[in-house]
């Protein structure tokens, strides 16, 4: 059954919780509409995981309040667990059950939900029912692990880091069934590091840094904020670029001009132009090219333009 339209699928606020030598979550404050995929973004470290964590009731607060359904972990656990569905950052199945029995048990924890059989079939695992959890591939685990997340038929559904460590081809896969069970109203809370994953997926985004949101808002939003369409970056093969960047700040159409790590960083809002202006004042300054490249503005853009640094940095 489907959470009700007037009550928020998530709310978090004043979420804090410190381990002995790091706070991992700093002031968390989120809510979650119902049938909305939202999306925890940010680099390994960032908090992610325990705020996540923090919301299935598996890590307990320090401080703060959660509400999830309209329900809290210390008053409702039974409830909670009926309606939620958890995909962890690492799920560890038994290896000598097959796919069926995997699921058969899994479906056996809760009063309702699908079939194994239409489980199974959803994740499409049909031609690997009979085959055992330890011979299946990295893809068809993550798959496997989705379908036990599902036999509840969740109001909420919880992926921590849904697709880290797969193919492209199996990421997709996934996509493509996580798409699914979003325009069937479901809602999602996904945790993710890779910026095309929360821009095909996600409805709204919290940007999370040193356990602190540090933007939120629609992917496309975000994007826009920055001010800029495009982004090149060039390098001459020197451990600091050559170019004089005040120079290249004047050209009309580029927003910022940085460096970082032997390349430049430009911010542009119409590359069309930009960049013919842009070789050409690199031509004047003398300045030899071994690397260019362009880009539509990312997430990622929105990351670094926030903190100085990639999402992939340590």
């Amino acid at each position: 059954m489907p959470a009700s339209v007037s009550t928020a699928a998530l709310r978090v606020r004043g979420l804090r919780k410190a381990y002995k030598d790091v706070v991992a979550v700093n002031g968390i404050e989120l809510e979650v509409h119902p049938g909305e995929c939202f999306g925890l973004l940010g680099p390994n470290g960032a908090g992610k995981t325990t705020t996540i964590e923090i919301c299935e009731g598996l890590t307990t607060p320090d401080e703060g309040d959660v509400e999830v359904l309209g329900l809290r972990w210390n008053s409702d656990p039974q409830t909670l667990r009926q309606r939620l569905g958890i995909q962890l950052q690492e799920t560890q199945l038994t290896d000598k059950l097959t796919v069926e029995e995997t699921v058969r048990l899994f479906r056996s924890f809760y009063k309702q939900g699908p079939t194994p059989e239409r489980l199974i079939a959803l994740v499409q695992l049909e031609e690997k029912r009979n085959a055992r959890v330890v011979s299946l591939s990295g893809g068809q685990k993550q798959r496997l692990a989705l379908a036990c997340a599902l036999v509840g038929d969740p109001d909420l559904l919880f992926l921590d880091e849904p697709t880290t460590g797969l193919d492209p081809q199996a990421r997709r896969q996934l996509w493509d069934l996580i798409a699914e069970f979003k325009s069937a109203g479901r809602t999602i809370v996904l945790t993710t590091h890779y910026m095309e994953e929360a821009e095909r997926l996600c409805d709204r985004v919290a940007i999370m840094d040193y356990g602190k949101v540090i933007a939120l808002g629609s992917p496309l939003a975000l994007i826009a904020s920055l001010g800029v369409n495009h982004l090149v970056e060039f390098s001459s093969g020197q451990a600091e670029p050559a170019a004089d960047l005040d120079a290249l700040q004047a050209i009309d159409g580029i927003r910022q001009a940085t460096a970082e790590n032997g390349y430049a960083r430009i911010e542009a809002s119409e590359l069309h132009r930009v960049l013919p202006a842009l070789l050409e004042e690199l031509r004047r300054q003398g300045v030899p090219l071994t690397e260019l490249r362009t880009h539509s503005a990312t997430l990622e853009d929105v990351f670094v333009s926030l903190t100085g640094r990639h999402l992939r940095d340590d």
